[in-house]
């Protein structure tokens, strides 16, 4: 089981090399700090949602987090993650549909990462504790919006 998971976190860090110089951000953007907790549960198709809150220019602004993802899923899990939100001009650039390819697994408890990116060029990398018992190998969107 060991050598699984070691190899499995090599795959996925090679995937995240790969992909990550399509998602840099450009150095004018501002950067604001986010705040999600989602749960997730599925049988090959997962659904989530949660909620979470973003920080910029000194004032948190709530946010509203929905998910869907298809592929190989099974189980149920609940992400607390916190990080940053990168090339916002206005707090409104945060709301819209994040895609990314990945893959993970949480058994229990374990730590994870994400690099989201949605169509106005806002990434999320946002690092944080999955619970929970799930699977997944999947191409999954997130849909943020304000409250």
């Amino acid at each position: 089981m060991l050598t699984f998971r070691r190899a499995f976190h090599c795959g996925v860090t090679a995937l995240a090399v790969t992909f990550a110089p399509m998602l840099a951000a450009p150095g004018w953007a501002a950067t604001g700090t986010v705040h999600v907790e989602i749960v997730k549960a599925g049988f090959i198709v997962g659904v989530g949602g949660g909620s979470g809150t973003l920080v910029f220019q000194g004032r948190r602004y709530p946010l509203s987090v929905g998910g869907l993802s298809v592929g190989a899923t099974i189980g149920a899990s609940k992400a607390d993650l916190v990080g940053r939100a990168y090339n916002l001009r206005r707090p409104s650039d945060i709301a819209g549909t994040y895609t990314a390819v990945g893959g993970g697994v949480a058994v229990g408890g374990g730590a994870s990462g994400i690099r989201l990116q949605n169509a106005r060029g806002v990434v999320l990398e946002l690092r944080g504790r999955n619970v929970g018992l799930e699977l997944n190998a999947n191409v999954s969107g997130v849909e943020i919006g304000l409250r």
